[in-house]
């Protein structure tokens, strides 16, 4: 653990530090989007050998099942990766083309 991680008095407060990456995905309509993802990474997580937790700040799959890419991991890169590969999973559908079907 690193030195912040003594600043939490107990558990149950789930401190933890954050880590912001950015990606861009091809959209069903031939744009682009920006996906920002979120890892936290634990001062003591509740399962002790997956500290890191990564998750997108948009969903993807919204015209079936609106699914929020997320991944964990005992590494950032590992709970990264997980999640990077979560919204490669799945297409992301524009607001506008939501829109014009409904």
């Amino acid at each position: 653990m690193n030195d912040w991680g003594y600043a939490q008095g107990h558990p149950s407060e789930e401190l933890a530090r954050l880590h912001w990456f950015s990606m861009m995905k091809k959209t069903q309509a031939g744009g682009e989007v920006e996906f920002r993802i979120t890892v936290k990474e634990y001062a003591t997580p509740k399962d002790g050998a997956l500290v890191f937790f990564a998750q997108a700040d948009k969903q993807t799959n919204q015209g079936v099942a609106a699914y929020t890419p997320c991944g964990w991991g005992k590494t950032l890169l590992g709970a990264l990766q997980e999640c990077v590969r979560e919204i490669n999973r799945f297409p992301y559908q524009e607001e506008d083309s939501q829109a014009a079907g409904a």
